[in-house]
């Protein structure tokens, strides 16, 4: 039996100490907030996206950080194990749209109460209101920890603090000081799956609170006529610019995208907004030819009703450059072209990442290749194990990150 600390109480600490717990070691965690989980109970808007449905070989494809190091864990701890673990704890889970699965009970609390009364049952140690200063190491192996109340001695201990997303919920960075003080390297910490700040501000601000549905996004290089990221679904217009599910997404390939900054500044990168997905530019123009005999004696800016939503009218005609006040029936067939192509391909310039401290997850952390994949053990100190966000790894929104925290925490645990 060795003795076990575990520092940090998410979901990746509290199933790394679950793990270790069950493989019959003497298991203690340590949390600088006054309880576990704080973060968990904010995801999914408090409902708690747990995990997604898809096959696991999925779940790389969906994790654009660093998914192929994620081979083994999610091999290990899979999406079937969080859902039985949790109905084991006596919580059911539903299905819902994008393969994710929530609670039936829809409050995150539930979810975070499954864990929390295992660690109960487990008698695992528990010391909250504690901050790590540091990991003690002798010789390569680790010896164990200091707190700003004292030394504690151990035989293994697992790194799992988080990143720097949401720092409200303790989320400030600690763990990659206290790895890099003991030699480990740390990649640059970025914000993903963020909203994007766009150039054309005062048009995001007219627009600010519509949400769009089922329309496509594109995410394009200018400077290479490159495409970076593509999908459907459903975005928000904000006062700094853009947000919703498909943007952020679209973040979490962007930020790993080379030489992203300095195409940001030099206006390169953009967004085209795709509004009429289902029907090609020839039954567009049909369509709008329909509502134009409709509209016929009207002026342009009263005829674009049944097409759009309100507040997205006047850009869109600005857009255009066709004269609001003309008469539709006046319109030329090029202009009515010119519609379609604003239609089909609406386009915004992307300025820059919303700061970390919005984002949902953080893309960077402890370089991968410090950590064997297959334990999650660190290659340069032994004993010294690291899971969930403070790794390396980021997945898009839909449970994605969340399963690595559990698949990270659960080889972590078992490993020890």
């Amino acid at each position: 039996m060795a003795n076990v600390i575990v520092i940090g109480g998410g979901p990746a600490g509290m199933m790394a100490a679950i793990t270790a717990a069950e493989y019959g070691n003497n298991v203690t965690i340590i949390e600088k907030n006054s309880d576990f989980g704080k973060k968990l109970l904010i995801t999914g808007k408090g409902r708690c996206n747990i995990t997604s449905s898809l096959y696991m070989s999925e779940f790389i494809k969906n994790t654009p950080g660093n998914g192929q190091f994620l081979y083994s864990a999610f091999q290990n701890y899979t999406n079937t194990d969080i859902i039985d673990f949790l109905k084991n704890q006596g919580l059911e889970v539903k299905e819902e749209r994008g393969n994710r699965i929530f609670p039936v009970t829809d409050k995150s609390i539930d979810v975070l109460n499954c864990f929390k009364s295992k660690i109960n049952e487990l008698e695992i140690k528990k010391l909250f209101n504690t901050r790590v200063q540091k990991i003690l190491v002798q010789n390569g192996e680790v010896l164990g920890v200091r707190t700003e109340k004292e030394i504690i001695q151990t035989d293994k201990i697992i790194l799992a603090t988080g990143g720097k997303s949401y720092p409200l919920t303790g989320s400030t960075g600690d763990g990659y000081l206290i790895a890099k003080n003991i030699g480990h390297k740390v990649t640059e910490i970025r914000p993903s799956l963020v909203p994007l700040v766009i150039y054309e501000k005062n048009e995001c601000k007219e627009m600010q609170g519509l949400s769009l549905r089922n329309v496509g996004i594109k995410i394009i290089d200018e400077s290479k006529n490159k495409l970076i990221y593509e999908d459907f679904g459903e975005m928000i217009f904000t006062h700094f610019g853009i947000s919703g599910p498909t943007i952020l997404s679209g973040s979490a390939h962007l930020v790993r995208y080379k030489e992203i900054d300095n195409l940001m500044k030099e206006q390169k990168i953009k967004l085209q907004i795709d509004l009429k997905p289902a029907l090609t530019e020839e039954q567009l123009d049909e369509r709008i030819l329909r509502d134009f005999k409709e509209f016929k004696n009207k002026q342009f800016k009263h005829a674009l009703d049944k097409l759009l939503p309100q507040k997205m009218i006047p850009i869109v005609i600005k857009k255009t450059k066709i004269n609001e006040e003309k008469r539709v029936n006046e319109i030329t067939k090029e202009e009515r072209r010119n519609l379609v192509k604003v239609l089909k391909k609406f386009e915004l310039t992307i300025k820059d990442f919303r700061p970390v401290e919005e984002a949902i997850i953080t893309s960077g952390g402890i370089n991968i290749k410090e950590i064997n994949p297959k334990t999650m053990e660190s290659k340069i100190v032994n004993g010294l194990y690291f899971a969930g966000e403070i790794i390396d790894v980021d997945a898009y929104t839909g449970g994605f990150n969340l399963q690595i925290a559990y698949s990270t925490g659960f080889t972590a645990g078992s490993e020890v």
